[in-house]
């Protein structure tokens, strides 16, 4: 199959911003309702809301481009050479909790290759988008979009860094504990906002030099990805590597501080979830 060419990669991306509006007023409408909550885990939630517009996005997929794949959160699952990667809501606790940080994630690859991204977060008004090769931008609240661009700092000690902590952290040595303390003291500051997404697109749009988080799944880390290597940043897993996507080990940054902020994690003890190189 050729590769697809930046006229085919715009209209699907005009297609996946409209899709990711649409979830995101999905989500409002249900904001201040009170969503019922279940456990799919400790500590990890599902709402109605949450299958509501996974239900909307797939849907939209399959009337739009019915030959086309997709793998999402919570449960949808069709093969194709083009694959949506479909996080509803990232951040349902955040959502639960009616706090601002949640988004919609939709991550598109072809053959394996992520070539477009977008992440809308709703409640922000913001909505930022990338395709390979046509760079990452943000659109705030009916301004004229913008580039986003990574930011210019060079040591840790300058650095503003994004982390997270996994639903799994009583069950690992993995728990991210120590790589918080390690890291606070090394840098100006680390928060913790409760959606990689948005953590992800952050970093892009040069808010945060660096993040980092183990226990992601595709579709956490999936649009971010795309947004960060078009803004100019950096992607690996915590060895250095490419085992990012389904490794459950991720660190982006600016590229400047990237192997200071990997150095001072913790190596990654033997784990049910992460996986080590050969």
């Amino acid at each position: 199959m050729n590769q697809p060419t930046d006229e085919h990669l715009e209209e699907l991306l005009a297609f996946a911003k409209d899709v990711a509006r649409g979830a995101g007023r999905l989500a409002l409408d249900h904001l201040e309702g009170g969503a019922a909550i279940e456990f799919k885990g400790p500590r990890e939630l599902v709402t109605p809301v949450d299958r509501a517009c996974e239900e909307y996005v797939v849907e939209r997929i399959r009337q739009a481009y019915p030959d086309h794949g997709y793998f999402a959160e919570e449960g949808h699952q069709a093969d194709g050479a083009w694959r949506w990667i479909v996080d509803p809501i990232d951040g349902t606790t955040n959502f639960s909790q009616r706090l601002p940080l949640f988004s919609v994630s939709l991550g598109l690859e072809f053959e394996g290759e992520l070539l477009l991204g977008v992440v809308s977060a709703p409640y922000l008004d913001e909505l930022f988008w990338a395709r390979r090769g046509g760079g990452a931008w943000l659109a705030w609240r009916g301004a004229p979009p913008r580039r986003c661009r990574v930011s210019q700092t060079s040591e840790l000690k300058d650095a503003v860094l994004a982390t997270g902590f996994a639903y799994v952290r009583n069950e690992t040595k993995n728990d991210n504990l120590e790589n918080w303390r390690r890291l606070c003291l090394a840098s100006r500051g680390v928060r913790r906002g409760g959606s990689a997404a948005i953590d992800l697109a952050y970093v892009a749009d040069g808010r945060f030099d660096a993040f980092w988080e183990m226990h992601l799944k595709p579709y956490d880390v999936a649009a971010g990805v795309v947004l960060i290597r078009e803004a100019g940043g950096k992607v690996s897993d915590f060895f250095g590597g490419e085992d990012w996507l389904e490794g459950q080990s991720i660190v982006v940054s600016n590229g400047a501080v990237h192997e200071r902020v990997r150095e001072s994690l913790d190596p990654v003890h033997e784990d049910p979830w992460v996986r080590r190189p050969d």
